[in-house]
């Protein structure tokens, strides 16, 4: 369950429209590409600095700030950074505008498995007149507490991923890296609904599923391509819904990017239900192209084929894949100890 001081600093509820609605800034970076540019920024971020994401992509951080800046805490934050250890300091900000407002600013390295840093973390939280001393501490608690939530979720990306290859191009990672993320910024959604609901550590795996298919069918479909839902409900652990939404943001993802490639219409099916035994069958299916009969998949050698083996390994579960006369069928199976919540 999260923390009632995480509630609180999220107090401020927007509905959801789209993916990473929640109200706290983030953004990610990537200290393998030259000059540690931005892979990812929210939508929280957006709003609180005024640039828009095709604006910051590819860039490093330095240019929020200015002329009125504290030197000090730059050389903090610049000394916490290369030697990659978490670093907080309060620091002068601008916007898009050139509004200048004071932030306080937490960042942490994440690694993968084998202690390679992968990215830096930023979550930051903008300081009101009279939040300082003591009360700038208790929102310093706050932010510690949200980026642990936040670096243990990553971590079942990162430790999928291992190293990037220095061949990735940013527009391809920072598309794949967005969509991961999001996944999970949408799973935070619908832990603070389940936290006022409930007051339980669980979620409602159908409308989470059901936002999230809905979410990348419009982050990726087009005209002519239709998704049909049928999610039965059923309520599971934080830690099994976190990997069956990443695995279903891959296997949907893959579906609407590669399945109809040169065909007009089609139509993708996502299914959930829950097992006479007691487990859950998640299925993706399409009447596309298929997966070609020589190819091996999921392709351990690609970043997704990992993330979708490792993640099914993590639920303890089995895959099935079918080709039939058009498209293909992929089935999920979780045992029930590893799926439904007590």
């Amino acid at each position: 369950m999260m923390a009632d001081s995480i509630q609180e600093i999220l107090k401020e509820d927007t509905s959801f429209d789209g993916f990473a609605k929640t109200q706290l800034p983030m953004v990610v970076t990537n200290p393998n590409l030259e000059d540690n540019p931005i892979v990812y920024v929210n939508h929280a971020f957006t709003q609180q600095t005024g640039y828009a994401r095709s604006s910051v992509i590819g860039r490093n951080c330095r240019f929020l700030q200015g002329e009125g800046s504290d030197k000090l805490a730059v050389d903090r934050l610049r000394d916490g950074i290369s030697r990659r250890e978490s670093v907080s300091v309060d620091i002068l900000n601008y916007r898009a505008n050139g509004e200048p407002f004071m932030n306080r600013l937490l960042v942490a390295p994440l690694a993968d498995e084998g202690g390679h840093l992968t990215y830096f973390v930023g979550i930051q939280k903008e300081l009101k007149s009279g939040q300082m001393g003591a009360a700038a501490e208790e929102i310093d608690a706050q932010l510690v507490e949200i980026q642990d939530r936040v670096e243990t979720d990553m971590s079942i990306i990162i430790s999928m991923i291992r190293q990037q290859s220095n061949s990735t191009s940013l527009p391809e990672e920072y598309e794949a890296l967005t969509r991961r993320i999001e996944t999970l910024q949408l799973l935070y959604e619908e832990m603070k609904l389940s936290d006022v609901q409930s007051n339980r550590d669980i979620i409602h795996l159908a409308s989470y599923l059901s936002r999230l298919c809905c979410a990348i069918g419009h982050a990726y479909g087009r005209s002519g391509i239709r998704l049909n839902l049928q999610i039965d409900p059923v309520d599971v652990p934080i830690e099994t819904a976190s990997r069956v939404g990443l695995v279903a943001s891959e296997l949907l993802a893959n579906a609407y990017q590669h399945a109809f490639d040169r065909i007009e219409t089609g139509l993708i099916e996502v299914r959930m239900s829950q097992l006479s035994a007691g487990g859950l069958r998640l299925t993706v299916s399409d009447d596309g192209l298929g997966i070609p009969s020589f190819m091996r998949w999921p392709d351990t050698g690609s970043v997704g084929g990992r993330m979708i083996s490792g993640l099914i390994e993590g639920l303890e579960g089995t895959l099935q894949l079918s080709r039939g006369a058009a498209g293909s069928f992929i089935a999920i199976d979780v045992p029930a100890g590893a799926s439904l919540a007590e």
